[in-house]
């Protein structure tokens, strides 16, 4: 299995980027002979069909027999979940990490996987998708990395029959789908793409997260079909919002990571489908159809406009598609005879999709709120810097809550046996005033009553005062801090009423 170097350097602030294809097959009970595949290629594997000519006496037949694909790399039959994740899913998941958007989308005809490979199978533990075992890796990351805080949020959309739902919400299981809100798409004056009445729901570990996951799954619309047992009849956006930043910065990273399982197409005249199901099929072949369009559109130069806006799923997936994203595709195959012509299409519309170039952009700004604090903290600071210089005095008097806060730093001040404890007061006069006021009154309380001792310490810094004073039954020793750069206490013995030769 070839490996990808997923690491994005630190500085660079602009990922150009062609979205990646990948190929896999499905497995099939039957040996099949239709198809090869060829790993060995130094700048890719490569897919090749091989369709044998029809036998018809009389007719002259000039098609094409063999048909040959390239691709990032292509998984076999053989191919493990596990597999797919560490070549597919985690180099996305690993850029979403350091700050770009991701998306990872499943196309192919009905039947042919998308729904394992990005969800996976409820039999066995190892079939989990792509979708699980993303989580599981980045939650993982979340709880080893001690050098960020990360918040996530979760939503999962449906789009079924060109409108669109919400898979978590609670009213899902108790209404009926035609009662339940629309999600809706609204355009903002920058042209980002915004979705009404789709809930974004926080989960702090990979536990919650994938209760979300398997209640979005319960609310799919799922049927049987001719050519799928349980066949899900709607396109899903399963997206993750990542938002990381260092512990006291006001510089945030947010990412999100769709992960997306498209409806598969479908031919009528092959299923025989009629009533609902031939309904949504006519929804899910338009949908692609459009899809497709937008797709031809990016990969042709100069075309001026992209017709993001025909259906809803190319207008939410507008930044995966020739936008700022890290895009990867999974070309899902299915090599039974009955479905070569749908697998050669599915190959044809992923060579398209090579042809597109993204440029994902470090998705780092400013936290308003921290910043706003921030702002708040220094324009005191320079207040109180400002006041020192000027020689301002404050008229206004301390309010009961600075008053009982000087008294608690006091407490905390007099209680700790360390005796390089200092006293922070800030440059405000008035709390320094207090302070000597309230030490002066707990000092001759305690010459009446024992002989304990108590500190006050004064720091020359301009910004930072602190006082230093033993209180002892008859002499006050006073120690100043010495001046710079001598770093040692100069004392003195005071009687009481005394002067200190020493000022502060």
């Amino acid at each position: 299995m070839k490996t990808y170097d997923s690491q994005i350097p630190v500085e660079e602030k602009m990922v150009k980027q062609s979205i990646q294809i990948f190929a896999r097959v499905k497995p099939t009970k039957k040996t099949a002979s239709v198809y090869c595949v060829d790993n060995e290629e130094p700048a890719g594997s490569i897919l090749e069909f091989l369709v044998p000519k029809d036998l018809a006496d009389g007719f002259i037949n000039n098609k094409k027999e063999t048909y040959k694909f390239r691709f990032q790399e292509v998984f076999d039959q053989t191919v493990k979940q596990e597999d797919i994740f560490e070549a597919i899913a985690k180099p996305v998941a690993d850029s979403v990490l350091s700050g770009y958007n991701g998306t990872i989308f499943a196309y192919g005809q009905t039947g042919s996987g998308k729904t394992f490979t990005i969800t996976g199978g409820a039999e066995r533990y190892s079939d989990r998708g792509i979708i699980p075992r993303t989580l599981s890796y980045l939650y993982q990351h979340f709880s080893q990395d001690s050098s960020m805080v990360y918040t996530t949020h979760i939503s999962y959309l449906e789009i079924y029959n060109e409108v669109g739902y919400d898979l978590l919400d609670p009213r899902h299981e108790a209404s009926r789908l035609e009662d339940l809100p629309k999600v809706t798409i609204m355009e903002d004056p920058d042209q980002n793409i915004h979705l009404r009445n789709l809930s974004l729901h926080q989960s702090a570990n990979e536990e919650e997260a994938l209760n979300l996951l398997f209640l979005g799954d319960t609310n799919r619309m799922i049927a049987e079909t001719p050519m799928n047992q349980a066949s899900t009849r709607s396109h899903c956006i399963f997206t993750m919002h990542v938002c990381g930043r260092e512990p006291g910065s006001v510089t945030v990273r947010r990412s999100k990571l769709h992960l997306v399982d498209l409806a598969g197409s479908e031919r009528v005249g092959k299923t025989g489908v009629c009533g609902q199901l031939l309904t949504e099929a006519k929804y899910i072949n338009l949908s692609l159809h459009y899809l497709e369009q937008v797709i031809i559109a990016l990969s042709e130069k100069n075309r001026l406009h992209i017709p993001y806006r025909n259906s809803m799923m190319t207008s939410v997936l507008r930044d995966s598609l020739g936008g700022n994203c890290m895009t990867t595709m999974i070309a899902t195959v299915s090599v039974d005879k009955r479905n070569v012509d749908e697998s050669i299409s599915t190959c044809r519309f992923a060579q398209r999709v090579a042809l597109i170039r993204n440029e994902a952009l470090l998705n780092e700004e400013m936290d308003p709120a921290l910043l706003i604090v921030r702002l708040k903290r220094e324009i005191q600071s320079l207040k109180e810097e400002l006041s020192m210089v000027t020689g301002e005095k404050r008229e206004d008097q301390l309010t009961q809550e600075e008053i009982h806060k000087m008294e608690e730093l006091v407490k905390v001040f007099l209680d700790d046996p360390d005796c390089e404890v200092t006293l922070a007061l800030g440059p405000d006069m008035r709390k320094i005033q207090y302070c000597f006021s309230l030490l002066k009154v707990l000092a001759i309380h305690s010459l009446s009553l024992s002989h304990n001792f108590y500190l006050l310490s004064i720091s020359h810094h301009p910004l930072l005062f602190s006082f230093d004073m033993f209180v002892l039954p008859h002499y006050i020793f006073f120690s100043p801090p010495p001046p710079p750069p001598h770093n040692h206490y100069h004392h003195a013995l005071i009687p009481k009423g005394g002067k200190n030769k020493y000022k502060a």
